[in-house]
């Protein structure tokens, strides 16, 4: 009679017994709580009978097999109702199977022994099913922590600890039952006082879920840890019997080469379960070989409108690109967006880098090959396939930039209804990598979800624009009614001069002074009007009307110099397009000390006219060049600047069907570039001096 035992096991008897007495008594009729219910009055005679045993000495071996079948069957039950439908239907089957199988071999093997057909020792067959039962068990507790909410799971964590803990000890007993090839007594008789010791925390989970109608999700990552736990189970299971072999051959070394065994076996573990490229290979094969989709869509989309929703970075074209990667698992990549004339692609952003240390090209023409590919056919570019397969492509011409970088493995485009407004290029993800249909089609929707995303970002950004040229147009309002007061009062100047001139030749030129200021004036109210006359373009010369905003802008140091050439004539309003071409040489001379230079040259490329304004000054970072320099009402200059004559001179060379760039570095200077259109006949002239020099 072993008195420990008697009172270990009759207190867990007597603490399940209470426990199944609350639950009938609370029971609301739902299918987990009847599970419940069962399991824990099966756990009460399971005790029970164990106390029995430890009173009598002696219990058949199978009547005991057959009180830790039907106590763990019950458990296994219990969790798979708990679980619901976050178990796999292979992983309740499997449960519900061992149930069958274990009873099964209560009534088989007991018929083949009779018959003198012994088939495993008794001892280890209890073992073996005490081993299946617990590993099962915590598999099926893993899968229900992992997929449970984070509400649900401030209520079931102490349901998950008391179940965890009765198969815990049993998976320990029993994998000491299979190396000693005996049950460990005291190991035995301190089961049931640590079963009681789970009881009050099954009966506070109990409480805090009265119905047991859990939340609970299905997740491709159940399977992912799930596999986890059973592949270490079985390799621990293996090291096992591996040791045991290395203590039996081992003589009088046998316990140190054991210790030695199982010590390098934790190491080797320890290196598997922390090495990455093993969980990406094991979620590849999960992913091909479980599962009809790659992606858990619910999770990814989540976390993509969680990435591009948030608040970290300031540059929602870097939020975009991080978004997409992270899906891949890419380390990177960046963004091209369609500049407002439709011409061209310019590097928008990048993620984790910046652009400027990628060397990118400057632009990507919408006429090349790539972009134009990318909108008619709307297709994911896979760089290897393209090494591999051009054809495939339809032999397109992909830039030397693209190729050359074996890193940059996918190009996706970016379309707002069928219009390109852009494309992503990402990074090699880690391997293995296979970029599928499934890849492809889910980098289309991310394509559009972003182009969308980023229209409306600029959206706002021009609504706030319009509000603010609003109230500019206001004070030019204000400034037109001033205007019109002093041209009046000129003309009346001048009207009234023919009878007074008693000093002819101060009069005179005072009358000239004035009668050109009235000219002036008034231009300068037809503009502010909108006046189509105005805007009247006729045949100019480029080169003379650098010559005029030069002599304009002598008076200051440094002292612009306009380099020799002949006429370029292009088309536009003389008197606008000098105006133009002055602010651009007082802003070169605002950025230059007085012992720098600034230089001033006009000539031809091509069809398009030429205007280069060059200085030596303070420079200026690639940053500002691309998101500040041509923003209205952004200024440098604090008060006495409104921000918008950068602005007003893109806009107006733009409106010629020209451009505008600008290349500089800090400490470097500055070189502003104005291309425009050739004037008819300027053509035929440039090719004429071209040949002639």
């Amino acid at each position: 009679m072993n008195a420990f035992g008697i009172a270990s096991y009759g207190i867990a008897a007597l603490s399940f017994l209470v426990l199944t007495l609350l639950l009938v008594t609370a029971w609301r009729g739902r299918q987990q709580g009847g599970h419940l219910i069962v399991a824990s009055a099966v756990t009460a005679v399971w005790a029970g009978i164990l106390a029995a045993q430890s009173y009598a000495g002696h219990v058949p071996v199978l009547v005991i097999y057959l009180a830790e079948a039907f106590r763990g069957g019950a458990w296994l039950l219990t969790l798979v109702a708990v679980a619901g439908i976050a178990a796999p239907k292979f992983l309740a089957n499997a449960a519900r199977g061992l149930c069958v199988l274990l009873l099964g071999a209560a009534v088989v093997l007991p018929l083949l022994e009779h018959f003198g057909i012994a088939i495993v020792n008794p001892t280890l067959l209890l073992s073996r099913a005490g081993l299946a039962l617990s590993l099962l068990a915590l598999i099926l507790l893993e899968q229900i922590y992992r997929n449970s909410s984070q509400l649900a799971r401030r209520s079931l964590k102490y349901f998950i600890i008391g179940v965890g803990t009765l198969f815990a000890y049993d998976l320990f007993l029993y994998s000491q039952t299979e190396l000693l090839r005996a049950v460990s007594i005291d190991a035995w008789t301190s089961r049931g006082i640590l079963n009681a010791f789970a009881m009050p925390l099954i009966a506070i989970a109990a409480r805090r879920n009265p119905e047991w109608s859990l939340d609970v999700f299905v997740s491709r990552q159940i399977v992912f840890y799930t596999t986890t736990v059973l592949v270490i189970g079985s390799y621990l299971s293996v090291m096992a019997l591996g040791g045991l072999y290395v203590r039996e051959i081992g003589g009088d070394w046998g316990n140190v080469g054991q210790i030695v065994f199982f010590a390098g076996a934790v190491v080797v573990l320890a290196s598997l379960v922390t090495s990455a490229p093993l969980r990406r290979h094991t979620r590849v094969f999960i992913s091909k070989h479980f599962y009809r989709n790659k992606y858990d869509y619910r999770i990814e989309w989540l976390r993509f409108i969680g990435t591009l929703s948030s608040t970290e970075e300031e540059d929602v074209g870097c939020t975009a690109v991080r978004a997409m990667a992270q899906i891949f698992g890419s380390p990177g990549g960046f963004l091209f967006l369609r500049d407002e004339t439709g011409k061209k692609f310019l590097p928008y952003a990048a993620w984790p880098m910046t652009i400027d240390s990628l060397g990118l090209p400057a632009s990507v023409s919408a006429d090349e090959d790539l972009p134009q590919f990318l909108a008619t056919k709307q297709w994911i570019i896979d760089t290897d396939e393209f090494r591999r397969a051009p054809d495939f492509y339809g032999n397109i011409e992909m830039p030397g930039w693209l190729l050359d970088k074996q890193q940059l493995r996918i190009v996706s485009p970016m379309l707002q209804l069928d219009r390109l407004v852009g494309f992503v290029v990402l990074y090699d993800p880690p391997p293995p990598f296979e970029l599928t249909y499934e890849d492809r089609d889910l980098l289309k929707t991310l394509g559009r979800h972003v182009a969308t995303h980023i229209a409306q970002q600029d959206a706002d950004r021009r609504l706030s624009e319009s509000r603010q040229f609003e109230a500019y147009n206001r004070l030019t309002a204000f400034m037109m009614h001033d205007l019109k007061n002093s041209v009046a009062q000129l003309k009346l100047i001048v009207a009234n001069a023919p009878r007074h001139k008693h000093k002819p030749e101060f009069i005179d030129d005072a009358l000239e002074t004035i009668a050109n200021a009235a000219d002036r004036m008034t231009k300068l109210i037809e503009q502010l009007r909108g006046s189509t006359s105005a805007d009247r373009h006729v045949p100019a010369d480029l080169r003379e009307l650098a010559q005029k905003a030069v002599s304009r802008c002598s008076s200051r140091a440094p002292k612009p110099q306009l380099q020799e050439g002949p006429p370029v004539m292009v088309m536009a309003n003389a008197e606008r397009l000098s105006v133009v071409i002055e602010h651009i040489i007082r802003n070169a001379q605002d950025a230059t000390s007085e012992g720098g230079a600034v230089s001033v040259s006009v000539g031809w490329q091509g069809r398009e006219a030429r205007l280069l304004v060059e200085d030596t000054g303070v420079g200026m970072e690639a940053d500002f060049i691309r998101n500040r320099l041509f923003r209205p009402f952004d200024s440098t200059k604090g008060a006495k600047g409104m921000g918008i004559g950068a602005y007003q001179v893109r806009e107006y060379i733009r409106l010629l069907g020209g451009d505008v760039e600008v290349q500089s570095s800090p400490g470097q200077g500055t070189r502003f570039a104005v291309s425009l259109p050739l004037a008819q006949g300027q053509d035929a002239t440039a090719a004429s001096n071209a040949v002639n020099s």
